[in-house]
């Protein structure tokens, strides 16, 4: 695992379109979600920076209003078997995810996205142009830190507002994408 740090993209990018199968095989794209604030996490199943917050955000995506989650795999899943549909399956089942789970083959989307590791925020407004990326809140593996979402609660709040998010923001750091 080789760890890594977003890379901090410039707010108002806009969103690349992208047109991605779920794990039904139904394709899904930026159009379909149509929510005030859109959320696009670029996970997986094998990485413990994921697994370290994948239960906290199952629980906390549900609770927000008028926001729209979309997680999206980018992974080489021939040199990581556990991030094949079958493995990202069972990890909504593990982390009760309600939200749909793409699969980016190519991984031209992550690429587009400019998502480098494993989990990578994107929060978008109305407009689709970047209003926040990096972390879900500051814990990671064995810093202590209880999951709690701050960073991402604060951010959703204030996209809805029609405001800012208040700055600094801070990268995610997870393990690399695995790039083919």
């Amino acid at each position: 695992m080789t760890l890594t740090n977003s890379q901090m993209v410039p707010l108002g990018t806009p969103a690349p379109d992208f047109t991605l199968p779920d794990l039904d095989g139904v394709d899904r794209s930026l159009a379909d979600f149509d929510a005030t604030a859109l959320l696009i996490v670029f996970a997986c199943n094998h990485c413990p920076y994921v697994q370290h917050i994948e239960q906290a955000f199952g629980q906390w995506t549900p609770g927000q209003a008028d926001l729209d989650v979309v997680a999206i795999c980018s992974n080489d899943a021939v040199s990581y078997p556990s991030d094949a549909p079958a493995g990202l399956a069972s990890q909504i089942a593990r982390a009760n995810w309600q939200f749909p789970y793409l699969v980016d083959e190519s991984q031209e989307v992550a690429r587009a996205y400019n998502a480098v590791c494993t989990p990578d925020f994107f929060l978008y407004g109305p407009d689709r142009k970047l209003a926040y990326r990096g972390a879900f809140d500051a814990s990671r593996p064995g810093n202590g830190k209880p999951v709690t979402g701050e960073y991402m609660t604060t951010a959703v709040e204030a996209v809805r507002k029609g405001e800012p998010v208040p700055e600094p923001h801070y990268p995610s750091t997870g393990c690399n994408i695995k790039w083919r």
